[in-house]
């Protein structure tokens, strides 16, 4: 298969690419404007050939994995990119409920009309299937679990982007027969995840370094923590399994966790991994913020025979040995070893 990845230079894209080149002997072009991820994280995780500047991007045949430096924005650009591609799967996206509230206007450009132009490029492509990066966001404030048959009700700007991006998935598939999947993602953590500013890799960063952690309110706001592990096995069955065009999944664990409970198990992980015991303290809720978040995931284990396995305390430990061992990665690739 031949698989166009955007974002593919940020955490989930580079442990989809780490999967896809384990795993398979398919060809990956990688379309990124490095707003996030980089060169440097794309060539931590696999050797690639650069094709921004003024290759042919009709020829796949250049390298197991290509990168384009390019944005979504760029209507022109997504289709060159999109010829050839047997799925595409569009990770690129503004993520998170502050940088929304912050700036709604580029929320919406980005998660909203880049994900038109992907999906247009897919349909001038004739891509044989469009998977999505959606998350809980666009159902808002539910009593959970969150279900696919819900009425969205997004409280945030971003949720009210990414409810936007299901809906030209679907309209894409009921008017130009583009095979879309839209996946509600879980809050996903794991190795890999440096340059988020979600809750686990926040934490493990300023335990690291010895800060206190801020904890929103009083901890008691829940969410279902995915191991990116299980996200990425859920991308690639929704990327290949048959008669599922047009649906919507959520892809999490089912099980309710409160940020208290996550940063107590977190606690007791550095402990025992060596790092010292950081502080923790309790500050302002966060304007748009969601209290309770889990998911049903039995669609899912259903039509993607799919079902999260990582435990939360395994996932964290994977995650925190992974950070701790970044500086002696880092290290070693200096002295060019």
């Amino acid at each position: 298969m031949r698989w166009l990845i955007t974002g593919g230079c940020g955490f989930i894209g580079r442990a989809l690419i780490t999967e896809l080149l384990a795993s398979s002997n398919d060809q990956i072009r990688v379309y990124d404007n490095l707003s996030v991820g980089s060169r440097d994280d794309l060539a931590s995780t696999t050797d690639f050939v650069d094709l921004t500047e003024g290759a042919d991007l009709s020829a796949w045949d250049q390298g197991r994995v290509t990168l384009i430096e390019a944005d979504i924005l760029d209507a022109e650009g997504t289709r060159a990119a999109s010829i050839g591609a047997d799925v595409i799967v569009h990770l690129a996206a503004n993520t998170g409920v502050a940088p929304s509230v912050a700036n709604p206007h580029e929320d919406c450009r980005t998660n909203v009309i880049g994900t038109l132009n992907m999906l247009e490029a897919a349909r001038h492509a004739g891509t044989a299937r469009f998977v999505f990066a959606s998350s809980g966001a666009p159902l808002g404030v539910q009593t959970p679990p969150l279900h696919e048959e819900m009425a969205p009700h997004p409280a945030s700007p971003y949720g009210a982007s990414k409810l936007a991006g299901e809906g030209y998935c679907s309209a894409y598939y009921h008017c130009f027969g583009v095979e879309t999947v839209a996946l509600r993602f879980g809050n996903v953590y794991g190795e890999g995840s440096g340059h988020k500013s979600s809750v686990v890799a926040k934490f493990i960063k300023q335990a690291l370094a010895g800060q206190k952690l801020e904890i929103y309110g009083d901890g008691a706001q829940t969410r279902d923590f995915i191991h990116i592990s299980d996200l990425v096995d859920a991308i690639r069955r929704a990327a290949i399994i048959e008669g599922i065009g047009g649906e919507c999944f959520q892809i999490a664990t089912a099980k309710e966790t409160t940020v208290r409970e996550m940063t107590n198990v977190l606690l007791t992980v550095l402990e025992s991994e060596g790092v010292r015991r950081p502080a923790t303290f309790l500050g302002p809720l966060r304007d748009g913020d969601v209290m309770r978040n889990f998911s049903d995931t039995s669609k899912a284990q259903t039509k993607l025979g799919w079902k999260a396995r990582v435990e939360l305390e395994e996932g964290l430990r994977l995650t925190v040995r992974h950070f701790l061992e970044k500086p002696k990665r880092e290290k070693h690739v200096d002295k060019g070893v």
